[in-house]
């Protein structure tokens, strides 16, 4: 793509792109959904990735009123400081998981989920080694393995990243959530062409969750082919739900530019694409 334009897309798209990686790598290591397994942990009515931001704060405090009576608890703990990230309180969510590491401190799910909260709050060396220490060499986790690519992703080591997205993939052949992650990271250095590839790919497979169609759709969106990012947008959602998804995948847009604008700037002519899979 013409370097003025992928000058555009890292200055104005980096963070929300960055962060859209980091949510669907991390969630995938660990939901609060897979960790609801115990009787003293309140169970969710539905899965965190379809709740409003309503029902969001009430399991969220549902969840605290359990873990303020057992703060030592991992399960509780660490499906606490999930819902906490969902609601963007990461620092909470990090405060939270520090009190239940040290509480135990050879829980290999605990040390995952703190090494996810420390790349929440944004301490991406100290989440690397976190998420090692959950790691074992004679059976990986092919989930930590993603989540280590999305947090080099969000410190600049694209080539570092995309090996440990394609490790995971030997591990989990066409996985979505990697797949996805492997295409946000081409987002992240403006290779849309490339990480649309992945991303269809991503979208096809029939575990792919929702999460993984709205990054296909942002990425569509950001090569100007708008209705067709809102019509994948709208798929299997309730109309509210789709309603919110176009609208942020619109504010996304306008951050750069009007999306007419990057339809225009798309069909100028383009220097080759020599990159491969």
């Amino acid at each position: 793509m013409p370097a003025s334009l992928t000058t555009t897309f890292t200055n104005r798209i980096l963070q929300g792109a960055a962060a859209s990686l980091l949510v669907l790598a991390l969630a995938g290591c660990s939901t609060t959904k897979d960790r609801m397994t115990t009787g003293s942990v309140p169970k969710l009515t539905k899965p965190v990735e379809e709740m409003d931001a309503t029902e969001l704060r009430s399991a969220t405090d549902r969840l605290g009123q359990a873990y303020a009576k057992n703060p030592r608890d991992p399960v509780t703990g660490v499906s606490y400081a999930n819902l906490l990230r969902m609601n963007g309180r990461d620092a909470q969510a990090l405060a939270v998981m520090q009190q239940v590491a040290i509480a135990n401190p050879g829980d290999r799910n605990v040390l995952a989920a703190y090494g996810k909260a420390q790349a929440a709050a944004g301490q991406f060396q100290q989440a690397l080694d976190t998420i090692g220490r959950a790691q074992t060499p004679d059976r990986p986790d092919w989930k930590l393995i993603s989540a280590q690519g999305a947090i080099l992703d969000q410190m600049g080591r694209a080539s570092d990243a995309r090996q440990r997205y394609r490790d995971a993939l030997d591990i989990q052949p066409n996985e979505p959530s990697i797949l996805s992650n492997l295409g946000m990271s081409y987002v992240l250095t403006g290779d849309l062409r490339t990480a649309e590839t992945y991303l269809r790919s991503a979208a096809s497979q029939p575990t792919a969750d929702s999460r993984v169609r709205q990054n296909l759709a942002l990425v569509v969106g950001l090569q100007g082919r708008f209705p067709e990012a809102e019509q994948i947008a709208r798929r299997e959602l309730s109309p509210q739900q789709a309603d919110a998804n176009v609208a942020y995948l619109r504010g996304m847009l306008s951050q750069q530019n009007s999306w007419q604008k990057l339809a225009a700037k798309d069909k100028t002519p383009q220097a080759v694409d020599s990159s491969t899979n």
